[in-house]
Protein backbone atom coordinates (compact mmCIF):
# COMPACT_ATOMS: atom_id res chain seq x y z
CA UNK A 1 0.00 0.00 0.00
CA UNK A 2 1.41 3.36 -0.96
CA UNK A 3 1.90 5.93 1.64
CA UNK A 4 0.13 9.28 1.31
CA UNK A 5 2.27 12.33 1.85
CA UNK A 6 0.87 14.76 4.33
CA UNK A 7 1.72 18.51 4.06
CA UNK A 8 1.64 20.81 7.05
CA UNK A 9 0.45 24.42 6.53
CA UNK A 10 1.36 26.96 9.16
CA UNK A 11 -1.23 29.71 9.63
CA UNK A 12 -0.30 32.87 11.53
CA UNK A 13 -1.72 33.06 14.93
CA UNK A 14 -4.95 34.97 15.22
CA UNK A 15 -5.59 34.73 11.51
CA UNK A 16 -9.11 34.06 10.57
CA UNK A 17 -11.56 34.90 7.90
CA UNK A 18 -12.09 38.64 7.36
CA UNK A 19 -15.30 39.81 8.82
CA UNK A 20 -17.99 40.47 6.31
CA UNK A 21 -18.68 44.19 5.70
CA UNK A 22 -21.47 45.48 7.79
CA UNK A 23 -24.64 46.05 5.95
CA UNK A 24 -25.45 49.75 5.58
CA UNK A 25 -27.85 50.85 8.18
CA UNK A 26 -30.86 52.90 7.41
CA UNK A 27 -29.98 56.61 6.64
CA UNK A 28 -31.11 59.20 9.08
CA UNK A 29 -34.13 60.93 7.71
CA UNK A 30 -34.44 64.77 7.89
CA UNK A 31 -37.63 66.22 9.08
CA UNK A 32 -39.77 68.44 6.85
CA UNK A 33 -38.52 71.60 8.60
CA UNK A 34 -34.82 70.78 8.04
CA UNK A 35 -35.45 70.01 4.39
CA UNK A 36 -37.27 73.28 3.91
CA UNK A 37 -34.48 75.25 5.62
CA UNK A 38 -31.84 73.62 3.41
CA UNK A 39 -33.75 74.28 0.24
CA UNK A 40 -34.34 77.89 1.28
CA UNK A 41 -30.62 78.39 1.99
CA UNK A 42 -29.73 77.06 -1.46
CA UNK A 43 -32.28 79.39 -3.05
CA UNK A 44 -30.95 82.39 -1.10
CA UNK A 45 -27.39 81.65 -2.21
CA UNK A 46 -28.49 81.40 -5.84
CA UNK A 47 -30.52 84.59 -5.54
CA UNK A 48 -27.61 86.50 -3.95
CA UNK A 49 -25.30 85.38 -6.74
CA UNK A 50 -27.83 86.48 -9.36
CA UNK A 51 -28.32 89.87 -7.66
CA UNK A 52 -24.56 90.42 -7.50
CA UNK A 53 -24.27 89.66 -11.21
CA UNK A 54 -27.14 92.05 -11.99
CA UNK A 55 -25.58 94.83 -9.89
CA UNK A 56 -22.25 94.35 -11.64
CA UNK A 57 -23.92 94.51 -15.05
CA UNK A 58 -25.93 97.60 -14.06
CA UNK A 59 -22.78 99.36 -12.85
CA UNK A 60 -21.04 98.53 -16.11
CA UNK A 61 -23.96 99.81 -18.16
CA UNK A 62 -24.22 102.98 -16.04
CA UNK A 63 -20.54 103.79 -16.57
CA UNK A 64 -20.88 103.07 -20.28
CA UNK A 65 -23.95 105.33 -20.47
CA UNK A 66 -22.07 108.19 -18.78
CA UNK A 67 -19.12 107.72 -21.16
CA UNK A 68 -21.33 107.73 -24.24
CA UNK A 69 -23.31 110.73 -22.99
CA UNK A 70 -20.15 112.76 -22.41
CA UNK A 71 -19.10 111.90 -25.94
CA UNK A 72 -22.50 112.96 -27.30
CA UNK A 73 -23.25 109.47 -28.58
CA UNK A 74 -26.58 108.97 -26.80
CA UNK A 75 -29.48 109.66 -29.17
CA UNK A 76 -33.14 109.99 -28.26
CA UNK A 77 -36.36 111.44 -29.63
CA UNK A 78 -36.77 114.86 -27.99
CA UNK A 79 -40.09 116.76 -28.16
CA UNK A 80 -39.83 119.97 -30.17
CA UNK A 81 -41.44 122.00 -27.39
CA UNK A 82 -38.68 120.95 -24.99
CA UNK A 83 -35.89 122.48 -27.09
CA UNK A 84 -34.82 126.12 -26.69
CA UNK A 85 -32.19 127.94 -28.75
CA UNK A 86 -31.30 130.91 -26.57
CA UNK A 87 -28.02 129.88 -24.93
CA UNK A 88 -25.77 130.33 -27.96
CA UNK A 89 -25.72 133.21 -30.42
CA UNK A 90 -26.45 131.52 -33.71
CA UNK A 91 -24.21 132.03 -36.72
CA UNK A 92 -27.27 131.79 -38.93
CA UNK A 93 -28.63 134.91 -40.56
CA UNK A 94 -32.03 135.98 -39.22
CA UNK A 95 -35.12 135.09 -41.18
CA UNK A 96 -36.20 131.97 -43.00
CA UNK A 97 -33.61 129.96 -44.91
CA UNK A 98 -34.39 129.91 -48.62
CA UNK A 99 -33.25 126.27 -48.89
CA UNK A 100 -35.40 125.02 -46.01
CA UNK A 101 -38.06 123.62 -48.36
CA UNK A 102 -35.53 121.22 -49.90
CA UNK A 103 -34.52 120.00 -46.45
CA UNK A 104 -38.17 119.53 -45.48
CA UNK A 105 -38.83 117.47 -48.61
CA UNK A 106 -35.86 115.24 -47.83
CA UNK A 107 -36.97 114.72 -44.22
CA UNK A 108 -40.52 113.95 -45.32
CA UNK A 109 -39.32 111.30 -47.77
CA UNK A 110 -36.38 109.58 -46.05
CA UNK A 111 -36.33 110.98 -42.52
CA UNK A 112 -33.54 112.80 -40.70
CA UNK A 113 -30.17 111.20 -41.40
CA UNK A 114 -28.11 113.36 -39.03
CA UNK A 115 -29.50 114.02 -35.51
CA UNK A 116 -29.25 117.46 -33.97
CA UNK A 117 -27.20 118.02 -30.78
CA UNK A 118 -28.78 119.30 -27.57
CA UNK A 119 -27.62 119.91 -24.01
CA UNK A 120 -29.79 118.76 -21.12
CA UNK A 121 -30.41 121.82 -18.92
CA UNK A 122 -33.10 120.51 -16.59
CA UNK A 123 -35.84 117.96 -16.15
CA UNK A 124 -37.14 117.49 -19.68
CA UNK A 125 -35.55 120.73 -20.95
CA UNK A 126 -32.83 121.08 -23.59
CA UNK A 127 -30.72 123.77 -25.30
CA UNK A 128 -29.88 123.49 -28.98
CA UNK A 129 -26.16 123.18 -29.78
CA UNK A 130 -26.11 121.98 -33.40
CA UNK A 131 -28.82 121.67 -36.02
CA UNK A 132 -30.72 124.97 -36.22
CA UNK A 133 -31.98 124.33 -39.78
CA UNK A 134 -32.97 120.73 -39.02
CA UNK A 135 -34.95 121.85 -35.97
CA UNK A 136 -36.63 124.63 -37.97
CA UNK A 137 -37.57 122.12 -40.69
CA UNK A 138 -39.13 119.73 -38.15
CA UNK A 139 -41.11 122.56 -36.57
CA UNK A 140 -42.50 123.67 -39.92
CA UNK A 141 -43.35 120.09 -40.89
CA UNK A 142 -45.19 119.50 -37.63
CA UNK A 143 -47.08 122.80 -37.97
CA UNK A 144 -48.06 121.97 -41.56
CA UNK A 145 -48.97 118.29 -41.16
CA UNK A 146 -49.75 117.79 -37.48
CA UNK A 147 -48.18 114.32 -37.77
CA UNK A 148 -46.79 112.78 -34.59
CA UNK A 149 -43.61 111.68 -36.37
CA UNK A 150 -42.61 115.34 -36.62
CA UNK A 151 -43.50 116.19 -33.00
CA UNK A 152 -40.13 114.93 -31.74
CA UNK A 153 -36.72 115.07 -33.38
CA UNK A 154 -33.75 112.67 -33.14
CA UNK A 155 -31.13 114.38 -30.99
CA UNK A 156 -27.72 113.53 -29.59
CA UNK A 157 -27.62 114.32 -25.88
CA UNK A 158 -24.64 116.25 -24.51
CA UNK A 159 -24.06 116.09 -20.76
CA UNK A 160 -24.87 119.31 -18.92
CA UNK A 161 -21.91 121.37 -17.76
CA UNK A 162 -19.66 121.62 -20.81
CA UNK A 163 -17.76 124.89 -21.06
CA UNK A 164 -19.48 127.56 -23.11
CA UNK A 165 -16.45 127.88 -25.38
CA UNK A 166 -16.63 124.17 -26.22
CA UNK A 167 -20.34 124.44 -27.02
CA UNK A 168 -19.64 127.33 -29.40
CA UNK A 169 -16.83 125.34 -31.00
CA UNK A 170 -19.20 122.41 -31.57
CA UNK A 171 -21.57 124.72 -33.41
CA UNK A 172 -18.86 126.52 -35.39
CA UNK A 173 -16.91 123.42 -36.40
CA UNK A 174 -20.05 121.81 -37.82
CA UNK A 175 -20.92 124.94 -39.79
CA UNK A 176 -17.42 125.39 -41.20
CA UNK A 177 -18.08 122.46 -43.51
CA UNK A 178 -21.19 124.14 -44.90
CA UNK A 179 -20.61 125.80 -48.26
CA UNK A 180 -23.20 128.52 -47.73
CA UNK A 181 -21.99 130.09 -44.48
CA UNK A 182 -20.66 133.55 -45.25
CA UNK A 183 -17.80 135.55 -43.81
CA UNK A 184 -20.35 138.11 -42.67
CA UNK A 185 -22.12 135.46 -40.56
CA UNK A 186 -18.83 134.32 -39.06
CA UNK A 187 -17.80 137.90 -38.29
CA UNK A 188 -21.09 138.59 -36.51
CA UNK A 189 -20.64 135.48 -34.39
CA UNK A 190 -17.12 136.57 -33.43
CA UNK A 191 -18.39 139.95 -32.28
CA UNK A 192 -21.24 138.39 -30.30
CA UNK A 193 -18.85 135.94 -28.64
CA UNK A 194 -16.48 138.74 -27.63
CA UNK A 195 -19.38 140.68 -26.08
CA UNK A 196 -20.77 137.67 -24.20
CA UNK A 197 -19.85 138.12 -20.49
CA UNK A 198 -19.95 134.35 -19.99
CA UNK A 199 -16.98 133.76 -22.32
CA UNK A 200 -13.30 134.26 -21.55
CA UNK A 201 -12.66 136.34 -24.68
CA UNK A 202 -12.15 140.03 -23.99
CA UNK A 203 -11.32 141.10 -27.54
CA UNK A 204 -12.42 140.25 -31.06
CA UNK A 205 -9.05 138.67 -31.77
CA UNK A 206 -9.36 136.39 -28.74
CA UNK A 207 -12.87 135.42 -29.85
CA UNK A 208 -11.61 134.72 -33.37
CA UNK A 209 -8.91 132.40 -32.05
CA UNK A 210 -11.29 130.63 -29.68
CA UNK A 211 -14.00 130.00 -32.26
CA UNK A 212 -12.03 129.41 -35.45
CA UNK A 213 -8.88 127.79 -34.13
CA UNK A 214 -9.37 124.86 -36.51
CA UNK A 215 -9.79 127.11 -39.56
CA UNK A 216 -6.92 128.10 -41.81
CA UNK A 217 -4.95 131.25 -41.09
CA UNK A 218 -6.21 132.82 -44.31
CA UNK A 219 -9.85 132.16 -43.41
CA UNK A 220 -9.34 133.73 -39.97
CA UNK A 221 -7.79 136.75 -41.68
CA UNK A 222 -10.84 137.13 -43.94
CA UNK A 223 -13.18 136.91 -40.96
CA UNK A 224 -11.15 139.60 -39.18
CA UNK A 225 -11.47 141.91 -42.21
CA UNK A 226 -15.24 141.43 -42.21
CA UNK A 227 -15.34 142.28 -38.51
CA UNK A 228 -13.64 145.58 -39.38
CA UNK A 229 -16.28 146.34 -42.03
CA UNK A 230 -19.22 145.48 -39.76
CA UNK A 231 -17.86 147.51 -36.85
CA UNK A 232 -17.13 150.51 -39.09
CA UNK A 233 -20.59 150.60 -40.70
CA UNK A 234 -22.59 149.59 -37.64
CA UNK A 235 -26.37 149.39 -37.86
CA UNK A 236 -26.37 151.05 -41.28
CA UNK A 237 -25.29 147.68 -42.69
CA UNK A 238 -28.43 145.52 -42.68
CA UNK A 239 -27.36 142.41 -44.61
CA UNK A 240 -23.70 141.68 -43.79
CA UNK A 241 -24.24 137.96 -44.41
CA UNK A 242 -24.90 138.70 -48.10
CA UNK A 243 -21.54 140.39 -48.78
CA UNK A 244 -19.25 138.23 -50.96
CA UNK A 245 -15.67 137.71 -49.87
CA UNK A 246 -14.10 139.85 -52.61
CA UNK A 247 -16.42 142.80 -51.98
CA UNK A 248 -15.86 142.60 -48.24
CA UNK A 249 -12.09 142.73 -48.70
CA UNK A 250 -12.42 145.74 -51.04
CA UNK A 251 -14.52 147.58 -48.47
CA UNK A 252 -12.10 146.77 -45.66
CA UNK A 253 -9.17 148.06 -47.68
CA UNK A 254 -10.89 151.41 -48.28
CA UNK A 255 -12.08 151.74 -44.71
CA UNK A 256 -8.64 150.95 -43.27
CA UNK A 257 -6.61 153.08 -45.69
CA UNK A 258 -8.80 156.06 -46.58
CA UNK A 259 -9.71 158.61 -43.91
CA UNK A 260 -13.46 159.18 -43.89
CA UNK A 261 -14.23 156.16 -46.08
CA UNK A 262 -16.38 154.49 -43.42
CA UNK A 263 -18.49 157.64 -43.02
CA UNK A 264 -18.96 157.97 -46.79
CA UNK A 265 -19.96 154.32 -47.23
CA UNK A 266 -22.33 154.55 -44.28
CA UNK A 267 -23.94 157.69 -45.67
CA UNK A 268 -24.39 155.99 -49.04
CA UNK A 269 -26.13 153.05 -47.35
CA UNK A 270 -28.46 155.37 -45.49
CA UNK A 271 -29.28 157.28 -48.66
CA UNK A 272 -29.98 154.10 -50.61
CA UNK A 273 -32.66 153.00 -48.11
CA UNK A 274 -32.00 149.45 -49.25
CA UNK A 275 -34.57 146.96 -47.99
CA UNK A 276 -33.18 143.86 -49.71
CA UNK A 277 -29.73 142.27 -49.79
CA UNK A 278 -29.51 142.88 -53.53
CA UNK A 279 -30.16 146.62 -53.19
CA UNK A 280 -27.64 146.95 -50.38
CA UNK A 281 -25.01 145.10 -52.39
CA UNK A 282 -25.45 147.51 -55.28
CA UNK A 283 -24.79 150.45 -52.96
CA UNK A 284 -21.73 148.75 -51.47
CA UNK A 285 -20.30 147.84 -54.89
CA UNK A 286 -20.64 151.44 -56.02
CA UNK A 287 -18.70 152.63 -52.97
CA UNK A 288 -16.05 149.95 -53.26
CA UNK A 289 -15.22 150.94 -56.85
CA UNK A 290 -15.80 154.70 -56.55
CA UNK A 291 -12.77 156.85 -57.40
CA UNK A 292 -10.92 158.40 -54.52
CA UNK A 293 -12.37 161.77 -53.60
CA UNK A 294 -10.37 164.85 -54.49
CA UNK A 295 -8.30 166.05 -51.60
CA UNK A 296 -8.09 162.63 -49.99
CA UNK A 297 -4.40 161.93 -49.54
CA UNK A 298 -3.18 158.61 -50.79
CA UNK A 299 -1.29 156.63 -48.20
CA UNK A 300 2.37 156.67 -49.11
CA UNK A 301 4.60 153.84 -48.13
CA UNK A 302 7.73 155.22 -46.53
CA UNK A 303 10.98 153.40 -46.95
CA UNK A 304 12.36 155.06 -43.82
CA UNK A 305 12.58 152.64 -40.94
CA UNK A 306 14.22 152.79 -37.54
CA UNK A 307 15.31 149.54 -35.91
CA UNK A 308 17.05 148.93 -32.63
CA UNK A 309 17.31 146.47 -29.75
CA UNK A 310 16.34 147.50 -26.24
CA UNK A 311 17.31 145.61 -23.10
CA UNK A 312 14.61 145.68 -20.42
CA UNK A 313 14.07 143.84 -17.16
CA UNK A 314 11.99 141.15 -18.89
CA UNK A 315 14.60 140.53 -21.59
CA UNK A 316 15.69 141.79 -25.00
CA UNK A 317 13.19 143.64 -27.22
CA UNK A 318 13.62 144.13 -30.97
CA UNK A 319 11.96 147.35 -32.06
CA UNK A 320 11.07 148.67 -35.51
CA UNK A 321 9.41 152.02 -36.26
CA UNK A 322 8.11 153.09 -39.67
CA UNK A 323 5.37 155.20 -41.23
CA UNK A 324 2.17 154.34 -39.38
CA UNK A 325 3.52 151.43 -37.37
CA UNK A 326 5.66 150.45 -34.41
CA UNK A 327 6.66 146.84 -33.78
CA UNK A 328 8.13 145.31 -30.66
CA UNK A 329 9.16 141.67 -30.59
CA UNK A 330 10.48 139.56 -27.73
CA UNK A 331 10.34 136.02 -26.42
CA UNK A 332 7.18 136.43 -24.36
CA UNK A 333 3.56 135.36 -24.68
CA UNK A 334 1.60 138.62 -24.57
CA UNK A 335 -1.71 136.79 -24.92
CA UNK A 336 -1.45 135.98 -21.21
CA UNK A 337 -1.39 139.68 -20.30
CA UNK A 338 -4.78 141.14 -19.45
CA UNK A 339 -6.36 143.65 -21.77
CA UNK A 340 -6.33 146.35 -19.09
CA UNK A 341 -2.58 146.03 -18.54
CA UNK A 342 -1.92 146.16 -22.27
CA UNK A 343 -4.09 149.26 -22.63
CA UNK A 344 -2.27 150.93 -19.74
CA UNK A 345 1.10 150.07 -21.31
CA UNK A 346 0.06 151.48 -24.70
CA UNK A 347 -1.24 154.66 -23.07
CA UNK A 348 2.03 155.08 -21.15
CA UNK A 349 3.97 154.49 -24.37
CA UNK A 350 2.23 157.31 -26.24
CA UNK A 351 2.31 159.57 -23.21
CA UNK A 352 6.08 159.18 -23.15
CA UNK A 353 6.27 159.85 -26.92
CA UNK A 354 4.25 163.05 -26.62
CA UNK A 355 6.06 164.33 -23.54
CA UNK A 356 8.07 167.54 -23.99
CA UNK A 357 11.76 167.04 -24.53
Amino acid sequence: MSKRRIFDIDFPEGAGPAPAPAAPGPQARRGPMAAAIGENADALRARSAAEAAIREENDRLAHEHVRLKKAGLITDLVPLDAIASAKLTRDRKPGRDADLDELKASIREVGLSNPIMVEAVGEGAYELIQGYRRLAAFRELHAETGEDRFAAIPAGLIAHGEQLELLYRRMVDENLVRRDISFGEMAQLVRAYARDPETAAETVDEALTALFGSASRQKRSYVRHFVTVIEALGSRLKFPEAIPRALGLQLEKRISNEPGAAARIGAALTASMASTPEAELEALKAQATAPRQAGTPRPRASAAKTTFRQEVKAGSVRCAAAQGRVEMRMDRDFSNVSRRRLEAAVAAFFQALDADG
